[in-house]
């Protein structure tokens, strides 16, 4: 067998002798088709370092991985579909800092690669802050999706920048048609998808940090830059002009159904600013590529903040510290740890190292060169913020705010219901 190598060890070594196999237990959030995906992934690391492994997945890990993670039961590796969630676990003393030289291999091998350390560096139990987790699969949400032809038939083409897609929606308007499709409806979930539009606009005209220091509260819900981000998608939702249906409609429209328009004869819209996930909503029968088109949701050139994009994603963490788990985390930095899953469906990666040529799906592979072009990488805010805010006040702040309440009226609402968290 040619030596699987990583991190300088080879795993014909690592395998030689049986005595030093062993197993590591994995807990993650994955079931059904997924599942598979994670396994296949695993009986990769299980040939390429003799060591065996036991998967459990379940749609309650939120709440499982806390209980074990209290007991002293966890797997070795539990894998957090949000990083809060780790966070709180490392400063509790319930999860082991990666092996040291982890963060300046993420660094250097992955996109955005200080993002990836940033987002995986919590505080200890003794408040110094470590690399407790390390992403591997992640999603995209800095997208707007596009019917080719319609854009053919007008003439268009895809903006660069937020002052060409700016540029573009007004010439939509001006030829007599509607640039965009919005909604925000989803049952009890309503108004998230503009929480993900103000994030986007919040990385396109603040920096980094700035939008780190918002998602901590560091700088408060009202604060000057964050009225005016929400502003910004008010410039595009609350304009008669610009969405179908006109701005009463955003709030009342299903987001599963707002994309449908970009395929209606005649069109109803001609863009739709959604994460990767939206084509499950797309007609019957509709195929990316040909019916239907993707574009990198722009920064604004004049701004100089290079090309921000927005996303989530999982995060692996030691919560059972043991060789094999180390083992398993060094492993999953492999280029072929990332290509296994990516010969499949529904995976991306920062990894630079990585064949794109691997993706199964064309679609896959293109979204991943744009998260491979970013300079900056930030997980959804919401989801980062307590919860009473992220999926709660923000929610419906952003549902009144696209009612006509103001900007500033609806931060501060937000900001009065994360106070009275403390």
């Amino acid at each position: 067998m040619k030596p699987f190598i990583y991190a300088g060890v080879t795993a014909a070594v690592m395998s030689a002798s049986a005595v030093h196999a062993g197993t590591v237990s994995v807990f993650g959030p994955w079931l059904g088709p997924d599942q598979e995906n994670v396994e296949a992934v695993l009986d990769g690391f299980a040939k390429a370092t003799g060591h065996d492994y036991s998967y459990v997945g379940s749609d309650s890990f939120e709440q499982q991985v806390r209980i074990d993670a209290a007991a002293g039961s966890a797997a070795n590796v539990s894998v957090f579909p949000q990083p809060g969630l780790a966070a709180d676990l490392a400063s509790a003393g319930q999860l082991t800092p990666l092996a040291s030289g982890t963060a300046d291999w993420v660094r250097e091998n992955y996109a955005a690669g200080q993002s990836w350390v940033d987002l995986g560096t919590f505080s200890g139990p003794s408040g110094a802050d470590e690399l407790y987790g390390f992403f591997y699969k992640v999603d995209l949400k800095s997208l707007v999706w596009y019917n080719p032809e319609n854009f053919d038939d007008a003439g268009y083409e895809v903006p660069n920048s937020m002052e060409e897609l700016k540029a573009l929606s007004d010439q939509i308007v001006a030829d007599g048609g509607t640039p965009w499709c919005i909604g925000l409806g989803s049952g009890g979930a309503t108004g998230w998808p503009a929480t993900d539009w103000v994030e986007d606009l919040m990385l396109r005209t603040q920096s980094p940090a700035v939008y780190d220091q918002w998602v901590s509260n560091d700088i408060k819900f009202n604060d000057p830059r964050v009225v005016a981000a929400i502003e910004e998608f008010g410039a595009f939702a609350r304009n008669d002009d610009y969405v179908a249906g006109g701005a009463n409609a955003v709030a009342t429209t299903d987001f599963r159904d707002s994309p449908k328009g970009m395929f209606s004869s005649p069109a109803q819209c001609y863009m739709h600013r959604q994460a990767s996930f939206i084509p499950a909503f797309f007609p019957e029968g509709t195929v990316v590529g040909e019916d239907a088109d993707f574009f990198y949701f722009p920064a604004y050139a004049s701004k100089n903040l290079g090309n921000p994009v927005l996303g989530a994603g999982t995060v692996w963490g030691i919560t059972n510290d043991s060789p094999e788990a180390h083992a398993l985390m060094t492993y999953l930095q492999s280029t072929e740890a990332n290509e296994i899953w990516m010969a499949r469906k529904g995976f991306l990666t920062p990894h630079k190292g990585v064949d794109t040529s691997k993706f199964s799906d064309p679609t896959l592979r293109k979204m991943n060169d744009i998260l491979l072009n970013a300079t900056t990488f930030r997980f959804d805010a919401s989801d980062l913020m307590p919860g009473g805010v992220g999926a709660g006040s923000f929610w419906t702040g952003m549902v009144d705010y696209s009612g006509g309440k103001p900007a500033k009226d609806v931060a501060d609402g937000i900001q009065a219901s994360w106070d009275s968290l403390k």
